[in-house]
């Protein structure tokens, strides 16, 4: 897998009517994944944390909801990812984007097996970046 760069959308709560109103405009296949199905119990559990759409065009847009206890401002709700499996590629965007911002999320090791890291750079644009399959 390469590296690639895509637009992160996020939703209060309609995350996963978004995404399938998407693949129904753009075609494509989408994987939707709940907050649940990682742990969370409650009013989170159904919440989509984390969806992704590839149409047969080559775009792919990611979106999920906002859990409890995390901001969202609408105007300023998307992000950029950058994901992938060159770890020695991605740690390296990574310090370069956090280098004088602010990091929201440490690059580490989450519940679903891959490295993931969240911050705003200095110039204020926030980035996910995902090392996909990292062992650690």
């Amino acid at each position: 897998m390469t590296s690639r760069l895509n637009p992160y959308l996020s939703f209060g709560d309609d995350a996963r009517q978004a995404m399938e109103f998407y693949r129904d405009v753009l075609g494509g296949e989408l994987t939707l994944s709940t907050f649940g199905e990682y742990g969370t119990q409650g009013p989170d559990a159904e919440k989509i944390m984390h969806g992704q759409l590839e149409t047969p065009s080559g775009f792919v847009l990611m979106g999920a909801d906002t859990p409890a206890g995390m901001q969202r401002t609408v105007g300023d709700n998307i992000t950029i990812s950058l994901s992938g499996d060159d770890s020695t590629q991605l740690r390296g965007y990574w310090e370069k984007l956090s280098e004088g911002g602010t990091v929201t999320v440490p690059l580490e090791k989450q519940v679903w097996g891959d490295e993931f890291g969240q911050c705003i750079d200095r110039f204020g644009i926030g980035w996910l970046v995902n090392i996909a399959g990292s062992q650690g």
